[in-house]
């Protein structure tokens, strides 16, 4: 068998959020200190982060951390809910670690164009630009 090239790239694991939902019902998950630590400072528990993998949705794809970022909502009174995310990790194998959670500052900001072309690019080469619509000729005023 062949040893592996270390010059090459390396393997893009996809994975999304209903492949991980079984790992964590069956209780494979870890809390990371980062994620305890927000629970203590803004007043959510394991239990919120657990119905937030459970019953969340997927918001991003951090293909080459093999990160997912989620979104869910902790009831913090009979008609109020504040939202989560919580970010987790699935590089180790039928097992989710719980990198962090938190209540975001603002989390009806739409994300920025730059920060959506980070998360769809799955290279990391730099980004190759093409000007459409200008005679090649013709520079850019």
């Amino acid at each position: 068998m062949p040893a592996p090239d270390p010059h090459a790239p390396p393997r893009i694991v996809r994975r999304t959020l209903e492949d991980l939902r079984p790992h964590v019902r069956d209780g494979r998950y870890r809390l990371g200190p980062h994620a305890v630590m927000h629970a203590a400072s803004e007043g959510f528990v394991e239990r919120d982060v657990v119905m937030t993998l459970l019953h969340g949705r997927e918001l991003a794809r951090y293909l080459h951390d093999q990160r997912l970022l989620v979104l869910g909502w902790v009831p913090a009174g009979p008609l109020v809910r504040v939202p989560l995310h919580v970010v987790v990790a699935y590089g180790r194998p039928r097992w989710v670690d719980v990198v962090t959670a938190f209540v975001p500052r603002d989390p009806h900001r739409v994300m920025s164009r730059r920060r959506l072309a980070e998360l769809l690019r799955y290279d990391r080469d730099g980004v190759a630009v093409r000007r459409t619509g200008l005679p090649p000729d013709v520079e850019p005023g």
